[in-house]
């Protein structure tokens, strides 16, 4: 599929989903862009004629229905979500971490992508005929975590099970879902992370995780790409665990 699509993009403002969002955008796609800051979804659409600028907080369930219900405006088909909005915390140990701040992470990076993941559900399963396909940003950190990282670890572990769950349940919709684990994506709030820390680990630029949704996202009907691990060659992923 390619040139006539509709994806509705979350974390659209920045980093991985600012890539994406771009790319489907110059392959001709309906883009449908969400995230929490108007000026920043429109500086990743550059004026484009085919993006969607929709403001929403995805962990507020009113929000996010009336985003989906915009994108869906004049008729039009959703072919697929990539359920990317999430957020980090500090890295601490647990009995270091705000409790206030576990809750905020959970909130974003489980509750926001059900709700989002539902929308787009829902309305794969509305539309004549049914189908479409969710891709759920994880992370290798549900894999091999790094030290004070619970919050963000848990909540990946979470996006696992929605993966999971969303494959099962979608199958007799045609919906189909998938998972990208992404290593050491080079945003910017990495970036300046790892300046400051010797020794940083390899990353890959943030156009290589897009064309990575991009090849999952326009694969020929009937064939999923469950999960996929993407990260720099000489992460320490293998041997890190």
């Amino acid at each position: 599929m390619s040139g006539d699509g509709l994806i509705v993009v979350t974390g659209a403002g920045s980093g991985i989903g600012q890539a994406t969002a771009r790319l489907f955008l110059r392959q001709g796609w309906d883009v449908a862009l969400l995230g929490r800051r108007a000026g920043a979804l429109e500086e990743t659409a550059a004026g484009h004629a085919s993006a969607l600028i929709l403001p929403c907080d995805v962990t507020d369930e009113g929000a996010v229905q009336a985003a989906f219900e915009r994108a869906q405006q004049g008729g039009r088909r959703l072919d697929a979500l990539f359920n990317n909005a999430g957020r980090a915390a500090p890295l601490a140990t647990p009995d270091r971490l705000d409790p206030a701040v576990f809750r905020d992470v959970i909130a974003t990076n489980v509750t926001g992508m059900f709700l989002c993941a539902r929308a787009a559900f829902g309305a794969m399963r509305a539309q004549d005929p049914q189908g479409g396909r969710i891709i759920n940003n994880g992370s290798v950190s549900a894999h091999v975590p790094r030290p004070g990282s619970v919050a963000y670890t848990m909540s990946k572990h979470a996006v696992t099970g929605l993966t999971r769950s969303l494959s099962l349940d979608g199958r007799p919709f045609g919906i189909a879902c998938g998972q990208i684990d992404v290593g050491n994506a080079a945003t910017r709030l990495l970036v300046e992370a790892s300046e400051k820390e010797p020794g940083a680990e390899p990353m890959i630029d943030v156009e290589t995780v897009a064309q990575a949704v991009w090849q999952m996202a326009t694969l020929p009907e009937g064939a999923n790409v469950q999960f996929m691990t993407l990260m720099a060659t000489t992460m320490p992923y293998i041997g890190r665990g």
